[in-house]
């Protein structure tokens, strides 16, 4: 089969590697029908993971089709049209059941294995461990391009941004920083009931958009403005947001989301951070803040798979540019410069 494999920072290739099979009683192969490009995939081939060595096919996102199941699979058959969860989970293990997936303990404390420790989903076919658990069945009406949508991005902007920064009905909500993820939380947020959505971004052509995913308001990181002040001028008393979500992963912005949150509020950290950013406990022991973090554990898919079907949200908005496996090399170039090039989520398709 054809697969794009990575060789090292800054190299990869679309080549002929080994059919995957069946080697553990619970997996299963799929054969995919369409992948997508995550943020993760270019920190890799920039030799940012080093745990990805040379050799791995990449990816973590898609559907396809079953084509073989192990003795133990007892949910999933040959020719069940599924979702591939970007987490990998025995369902056992004490993190598994607990909910805390992301953990699981019996793949090495991290779910997140596919096209890092494990080969990945850009390829024509995928093993999947703990098929049964791993693998979310694609319902009639919902399309291979919205169900990819659900392996990872939806879930992350909706778990760690969403539930984690606790949104309720009526919450003013900042999301600091509107690529995909973020704009995943703005969507997400405003199906919870939130009264705003304020997207906050440099990104013109991301700020327009995330009008159409929910957001009420945006703030222009560039205009000159101080964002904090208008960000409380956009709260209901001039205290500040109830939630800020940060979707970046740099200091600046992390600062920015803790300064403007109200006494009793909450920030939700989703952003993958490089670097140490700064807490003023001084400042802010006494104002009864929340601050949380954490790795998708993409267990809430069969939950916005309703929500899917039920018209509340339409993952298919982020379906920008759309290409087929022999073209992987220009789609990565096309999301490499998704600024420049206007893009936000690709689709990658056998046909």
């Amino acid at each position: 089969m054809k697969a794009l494999v990575y060789h090292g920072p800054g190299q990869k290739a679309w080549e002929d590697v080994p059919d995957p099979t069946v080697i553990d009683p619970t997996d299963a192969v799929v054969r995919m029908e369409t992948t997508t490009i995550c943020g993760t995939d270019l920190h890799i081939l920039k030799g940012d993971v080093p745990a990805v060595t040379a050799g791995r096919v990449l990816g973590h996102e898609g559907v396809g089709v079953v084509t073989e199941v192990g003795p133990d699979c007892s949910k999933v058959k040959v020719g069940d049209r599924v979702i591939i969860s970007c987490v990998t989970k025995c369902g056992t293990c004490e993190y598994c059941r607990s909910g805390m997936t992301s953990h699981c303990q019996t793949v090495g404390g991290i779910g997140w294995i596919f096209g890092h420790l494990i080969d990945g989903t850009q390829a024509e076919y995928v093993r999947v461990p703990f098929a049964d658990n791993g693998l979310i069945p694609l319902p009639d009406g919902v399309s291979a391009e919205q169900g990819t949508m659900l392996s990872d991005i939806l879930p992350t902007g909706f778990e760690i941004g969403v539930l984690y920064g606790a949104v309720k009905k009526g919450d003013v909500v900042a999301v600091v920083g509107v690529g995909p993820v973020g704009l995943a939380a703005v969507m997400t947020a405003s199906a919870q009931g939130a009264a705003k959505v304020i997207a906050v971004d440099g990104n013109k052509f991301r700020l327009e958009q995330s009008r159409d995913f929910g957001a009420t308001d945006t703030i222009d990181v560039n205009a000159g403005d101080d964002v904090v002040a208008k960000l409380k001028e956009l709260s209901r008393d001039g205290l500040g947001v109830d939630v800020s979500i940060e979707a970046v992963g740099i200091p600046a912005t992390f600062t920015l989301a803790l300064d403007s949150v109200r006494p009793g509020g909450h920030v939700a950290n989703v952003g993958v951070h490089g670097e140490s950013v700064e807490f003023p406990i001084e400042r802010d022991w006494i104002n009864n803040l929340t601050i949380t973090t954490g790795l998708v554990n993409a267990t809430t898919a069969p939950e916005l798979l309703e929500r899917i079907q039920q018209g509340e949200i339409q993952p298919e908005k982020f379906i920008t540019h759309r290409f087929t496996f022999d073209e992987i090399d220009a789609a990565y170039e096309t999301f490499s410069h998704a600024a420049d090039e206007h893009a936000l989520k690709v689709i990658i398709s056998q046909t």
